[in-house]
Protein backbone atom coordinates (compact mmCIF):
# COMPACT_ATOMS: atom_id res chain seq x y z
CA UNK A 1 0.00 0.00 0.00
CA UNK A 2 1.12 3.57 -0.71
CA UNK A 3 1.03 4.74 2.94
CA UNK A 4 3.09 1.79 4.17
CA UNK A 5 5.61 2.29 1.35
CA UNK A 6 5.93 5.98 2.24
CA UNK A 7 6.75 5.05 5.84
CA UNK A 8 9.28 2.52 4.60
CA UNK A 9 10.99 5.13 2.41
CA UNK A 10 11.13 7.58 5.31
CA UNK A 11 12.91 5.01 7.50
CA UNK A 12 16.22 5.66 5.75
CA UNK A 13 16.94 1.96 5.23
CA UNK A 14 15.02 0.71 2.23
CA UNK A 15 14.54 -2.60 0.42
CA UNK A 16 12.95 -1.46 -2.82
CA UNK A 17 13.24 -2.48 -6.46
CA UNK A 18 11.44 -1.84 -9.70
CA UNK A 19 9.12 -4.20 -11.55
CA UNK A 20 7.56 -4.03 -15.01
CA UNK A 21 4.16 -5.48 -15.90
CA UNK A 22 3.92 -6.02 -19.65
CA UNK A 23 0.77 -6.83 -21.66
CA UNK A 24 1.23 -7.52 -25.36
CA UNK A 25 -1.41 -6.87 -28.01
CA UNK A 26 -1.96 -10.63 -28.39
CA UNK A 27 -2.96 -10.90 -24.72
CA UNK A 28 0.27 -12.41 -23.39
CA UNK A 29 1.30 -11.01 -19.99
CA UNK A 30 4.85 -10.89 -18.59
CA UNK A 31 6.49 -9.56 -15.44
CA UNK A 32 10.11 -8.49 -14.95
CA UNK A 33 12.12 -7.01 -12.10
CA UNK A 34 15.58 -5.57 -11.48
CA UNK A 35 15.69 -7.42 -8.14
CA UNK A 36 17.92 -10.51 -7.91
CA UNK A 37 14.99 -12.81 -7.07
CA UNK A 38 11.57 -13.34 -8.63
CA UNK A 39 8.64 -11.49 -7.07
CA UNK A 40 4.92 -12.31 -7.25
CA UNK A 41 1.85 -10.12 -6.84
CA UNK A 42 -1.50 -9.65 -8.59
CA UNK A 43 -1.15 -13.21 -9.89
CA UNK A 44 1.94 -12.34 -11.98
CA UNK A 45 5.48 -13.65 -11.50
CA UNK A 46 8.02 -10.86 -12.03
CA UNK A 47 11.11 -12.59 -13.31
CA UNK A 48 14.65 -11.54 -12.48
CA UNK A 49 16.22 -13.67 -15.22
CA UNK A 50 16.44 -10.92 -17.84
CA UNK A 51 18.62 -8.68 -15.67
CA UNK A 52 16.35 -5.72 -16.43
CA UNK A 53 17.69 -2.26 -15.65
CA UNK A 54 16.06 1.13 -16.23
CA UNK A 55 17.10 4.68 -16.89
CA UNK A 56 15.73 7.69 -15.05
CA UNK A 57 12.10 8.50 -15.67
CA UNK A 58 11.65 11.98 -17.09
CA UNK A 59 8.41 13.55 -15.95
CA UNK A 60 7.09 17.01 -16.66
CA UNK A 61 4.07 19.21 -16.05
CA UNK A 62 1.70 20.08 -18.86
CA UNK A 63 1.34 18.07 -22.05
CA UNK A 64 4.98 17.10 -22.66
CA UNK A 65 5.69 13.41 -23.25
CA UNK A 66 7.06 11.40 -20.32
CA UNK A 67 9.63 8.80 -21.30
CA UNK A 68 12.28 6.42 -20.07
CA UNK A 69 14.00 3.27 -21.32
CA UNK A 70 14.91 -0.17 -20.04
CA UNK A 71 17.53 -2.71 -21.04
CA UNK A 72 17.87 -6.41 -20.44
CA UNK A 73 19.24 -9.69 -21.72
CA UNK A 74 17.62 -11.57 -24.59
CA UNK A 75 16.39 -14.92 -23.35
CA UNK A 76 14.29 -17.70 -24.88
CA UNK A 77 12.45 -17.96 -21.56
CA UNK A 78 11.40 -14.29 -21.53
CA UNK A 79 12.05 -11.77 -24.30
CA UNK A 80 13.52 -13.41 -27.38
CA UNK A 81 15.06 -11.84 -30.45
CA UNK A 82 12.56 -13.71 -32.61
CA UNK A 83 9.61 -12.12 -30.78
CA UNK A 84 11.12 -8.65 -31.22
CA UNK A 85 11.67 -9.20 -34.95
CA UNK A 86 8.11 -10.47 -35.34
CA UNK A 87 6.78 -7.27 -33.75
CA UNK A 88 5.02 -9.04 -30.90
CA UNK A 89 6.07 -6.35 -28.41
CA UNK A 90 5.16 -3.37 -30.61
CA UNK A 91 2.85 -1.01 -28.71
CA UNK A 92 2.63 -3.31 -25.68
CA UNK A 93 1.18 -1.74 -22.50
CA UNK A 94 3.67 -1.43 -19.65
CA UNK A 95 3.35 -0.40 -16.00
CA UNK A 96 6.40 0.24 -13.79
CA UNK A 97 6.14 -0.26 -10.03
CA UNK A 98 8.37 0.67 -7.13
CA UNK A 99 8.09 -2.31 -4.77
CA UNK A 100 9.34 -3.20 -1.30
CA UNK A 101 10.69 -6.66 -2.07
CA UNK A 102 10.35 -7.77 1.57
CA UNK A 103 6.61 -6.97 1.46
CA UNK A 104 5.24 -6.68 -2.08
CA UNK A 105 1.95 -5.21 -0.82
CA UNK A 106 3.96 -2.02 -0.34
CA UNK A 107 4.19 -0.70 -3.89
CA UNK A 108 3.32 2.27 -6.06
CA UNK A 109 3.10 2.98 -9.78
CA UNK A 110 6.03 4.97 -11.16
CA UNK A 111 5.15 4.94 -14.84
CA UNK A 112 2.41 3.79 -17.18
CA UNK A 113 2.68 3.80 -20.96
CA UNK A 114 3.59 1.69 -23.98
CA UNK A 115 6.61 0.16 -25.65
CA UNK A 116 8.19 2.43 -28.24
CA UNK A 117 11.26 1.82 -30.36
CA UNK A 118 12.91 -1.50 -29.55
CA UNK A 119 16.40 -2.57 -30.60
CA UNK A 120 18.70 -5.52 -29.90
CA UNK A 121 22.40 -6.27 -30.24
CA UNK A 122 25.02 -8.51 -28.67
CA UNK A 123 22.45 -10.55 -26.76
CA UNK A 124 20.81 -7.47 -25.22
CA UNK A 125 17.61 -5.56 -25.92
CA UNK A 126 16.86 -1.90 -25.33
CA UNK A 127 13.36 -0.45 -25.40
CA UNK A 128 11.98 3.06 -25.16
CA UNK A 129 8.97 3.44 -22.86
CA UNK A 130 6.51 6.10 -23.97
CA UNK A 131 4.13 7.79 -21.55
CA UNK A 132 0.37 8.06 -21.94
CA UNK A 133 0.69 11.59 -23.34
CA UNK A 134 2.46 10.11 -26.39
CA UNK A 135 -1.01 9.53 -27.89
CA UNK A 136 -1.42 13.30 -28.11
CA UNK A 137 1.30 13.32 -30.78
CA UNK A 138 -0.84 11.23 -33.14
CA UNK A 139 -2.62 13.31 -35.83
CA UNK A 140 -6.42 13.09 -35.74
CA UNK A 141 -9.14 14.34 -38.00
CA UNK A 142 -10.45 13.62 -41.47
CA UNK A 143 -8.50 14.12 -44.69
CA UNK A 144 -10.54 15.29 -47.66
CA UNK A 145 -9.37 13.73 -50.92
CA UNK A 146 -10.69 11.57 -53.71
CA UNK A 147 -9.64 8.24 -52.17
CA UNK A 148 -11.47 6.45 -49.36
CA UNK A 149 -10.21 7.25 -45.86
CA UNK A 150 -11.59 4.05 -44.32
CA UNK A 151 -9.60 0.86 -43.84
CA UNK A 152 -11.03 -2.18 -45.59
CA UNK A 153 -13.13 -4.07 -43.05
CA UNK A 154 -13.26 -1.38 -40.33
CA UNK A 155 -16.46 -0.02 -38.78
CA UNK A 156 -16.76 2.72 -41.40
CA UNK A 157 -16.15 0.42 -44.35
CA UNK A 158 -18.42 -2.36 -42.96
CA UNK A 159 -17.10 -5.05 -45.30
CA UNK A 160 -17.01 -8.44 -43.54
CA UNK A 161 -13.51 -9.74 -44.22
CA UNK A 162 -14.46 -13.13 -42.79
CA UNK A 163 -16.74 -13.72 -45.77
CA UNK A 164 -15.39 -16.38 -48.12
CA UNK A 165 -15.49 -13.99 -51.06
CA UNK A 166 -12.99 -11.61 -49.43
CA UNK A 167 -10.45 -13.88 -47.69
CA UNK A 168 -9.20 -17.44 -47.55
CA UNK A 169 -6.97 -19.71 -45.48
CA UNK A 170 -3.98 -21.32 -47.16
CA UNK A 171 -0.57 -22.86 -46.52
CA UNK A 172 2.88 -21.77 -47.64
CA UNK A 173 4.41 -24.02 -50.26
CA UNK A 174 7.70 -22.13 -50.61
CA UNK A 175 9.30 -18.82 -49.55
CA UNK A 176 11.85 -16.78 -51.50
CA UNK A 177 13.85 -14.07 -49.68
CA UNK A 178 11.10 -13.71 -47.07
CA UNK A 179 9.09 -11.62 -49.51
CA UNK A 180 7.72 -13.96 -52.19
CA UNK A 181 5.30 -16.67 -51.07
CA UNK A 182 4.18 -19.60 -53.20
CA UNK A 183 0.77 -20.90 -52.15
CA UNK A 184 -1.81 -23.26 -53.64
CA UNK A 185 -4.11 -21.52 -56.12
CA UNK A 186 -7.28 -20.32 -54.40
CA UNK A 187 -10.53 -19.79 -56.27
CA UNK A 188 -9.92 -16.08 -56.89
CA UNK A 189 -9.03 -14.10 -60.01
CA UNK A 190 -5.43 -13.10 -60.60
CA UNK A 191 -4.66 -9.83 -58.83
CA UNK A 192 -7.56 -10.18 -56.39
CA UNK A 193 -5.24 -9.81 -53.38
CA UNK A 194 -3.13 -6.87 -54.69
CA UNK A 195 -3.03 -4.13 -51.99
CA UNK A 196 -4.42 -6.67 -49.54
CA UNK A 197 -2.72 -8.40 -46.64
CA UNK A 198 -1.19 -11.74 -45.77
CA UNK A 199 -1.45 -12.75 -42.10
CA UNK A 200 0.93 -15.38 -40.73
CA UNK A 201 -1.09 -17.64 -38.42
CA UNK A 202 1.36 -20.34 -37.36
CA UNK A 203 5.07 -21.06 -37.08
CA UNK A 204 7.89 -18.80 -35.92
CA UNK A 205 6.48 -15.79 -37.77
CA UNK A 206 3.01 -16.07 -36.22
CA UNK A 207 1.28 -12.71 -35.78
CA UNK A 208 3.09 -10.89 -38.54
CA UNK A 209 1.37 -9.30 -41.51
CA UNK A 210 2.53 -7.94 -44.82
CA UNK A 211 1.00 -5.83 -47.56
CA UNK A 212 0.70 -7.54 -50.93
CA UNK A 213 2.44 -5.95 -53.91
CA UNK A 214 1.48 -8.43 -56.62
CA UNK A 215 -0.67 -11.53 -56.94
CA UNK A 216 -0.35 -13.79 -59.96
CA UNK A 217 -1.26 -17.31 -60.97
CA UNK A 218 1.67 -19.50 -61.97
CA UNK A 219 2.18 -23.23 -62.61
CA UNK A 220 -1.10 -24.19 -60.99
CA UNK A 221 -0.36 -22.16 -57.88
CA UNK A 222 -0.38 -18.59 -56.67
CA UNK A 223 2.66 -16.30 -56.23
CA UNK A 224 2.21 -13.58 -53.61
CA UNK A 225 4.87 -10.85 -53.54
CA UNK A 226 5.03 -8.49 -50.56
CA UNK A 227 6.22 -4.92 -50.49
CA UNK A 228 8.64 -5.64 -47.64
CA UNK A 229 10.50 -8.67 -46.41
CA UNK A 230 8.97 -10.23 -43.31
CA UNK A 231 11.23 -9.98 -40.27
CA UNK A 232 10.65 -13.67 -39.46
CA UNK A 233 9.82 -15.40 -42.76
CA UNK A 234 7.25 -18.20 -42.67
CA UNK A 235 8.33 -21.76 -43.38
CA UNK A 236 6.73 -24.26 -45.76
CA UNK A 237 3.44 -25.64 -44.40
CA UNK A 238 2.86 -22.61 -42.15
CA UNK A 239 -0.73 -21.43 -42.12
CA UNK A 240 -1.56 -18.03 -43.62
CA UNK A 241 -4.64 -15.96 -44.36
CA UNK A 242 -5.00 -13.91 -47.53
CA UNK A 243 -7.22 -10.82 -47.47
CA UNK A 244 -8.55 -9.08 -50.57
CA UNK A 245 -6.95 -5.81 -51.58
CA UNK A 246 -8.48 -2.38 -51.96
CA UNK A 247 -6.79 0.58 -53.65
CA UNK A 248 -9.32 2.97 -52.03
CA UNK A 249 -10.73 4.19 -55.36
CA UNK A 250 -14.45 4.74 -55.86
CA UNK A 251 -14.51 2.44 -58.89
CA UNK A 252 -12.99 -0.42 -56.89
CA UNK A 253 -15.40 0.13 -54.02
CA UNK A 254 -18.37 -0.02 -56.38
CA UNK A 255 -17.32 -2.80 -58.77
CA UNK A 256 -15.18 -5.10 -56.61
CA UNK A 257 -16.93 -4.82 -53.27
CA UNK A 258 -20.38 -3.44 -54.13
CA UNK A 259 -19.95 -1.09 -51.18
CA UNK A 260 -20.21 2.38 -52.68
CA UNK A 261 -22.80 3.50 -50.11
CA UNK A 262 -20.02 3.26 -47.49
CA UNK A 263 -17.34 4.92 -49.61
CA UNK A 264 -15.54 7.46 -47.40
CA UNK A 265 -13.79 9.52 -50.06
CA UNK A 266 -14.73 12.42 -52.33
CA UNK A 267 -14.32 11.12 -55.87
CA UNK A 268 -15.39 14.40 -57.48
CA UNK A 269 -13.13 16.71 -55.50
CA UNK A 270 -10.85 18.73 -57.85
CA UNK A 271 -7.29 17.44 -58.02
CA UNK A 272 -3.97 19.19 -58.58
CA UNK A 273 -4.38 18.97 -62.35
CA UNK A 274 -7.56 21.06 -62.08
CA UNK A 275 -5.80 23.69 -59.98
CA UNK A 276 -3.07 24.03 -62.61
CA UNK A 277 -5.48 24.18 -65.55
CA UNK A 278 -6.19 27.37 -67.50
CA UNK A 279 -9.10 28.44 -69.74
CA UNK A 280 -9.03 27.09 -73.29
CA UNK A 281 -9.50 30.05 -75.62
CA UNK A 282 -10.36 27.73 -78.51
CA UNK A 283 -13.62 26.73 -76.86
CA UNK A 284 -16.50 28.79 -78.18
CA UNK A 285 -19.43 29.63 -75.99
Amino acid sequence: MQAALDEHLKSGVTTVCRTWLLRRKDGETYGFTDHDCDLTFDGVIFSAKTGMTAGAIEKSNGMAVDNTEVTGALSDASISEEDILAGRYDGADVTTFLVNWTDVTQRTILFRGTFGEMSRSNGEFRVELRGLTEKLNVPHGRVYHSECSAVLGDRRCRIDLNAAVYSCESTVAAVIDGRVLHVPAADFAEGWFVDGQVLIQSGAGRGQSGRIRSDRLQDGGRVIELWRTLAVPPAPQDQIRLIAGCDRRATTCREKFGNFLNFRGFPHIPGEDWLRSSPDRAVKR
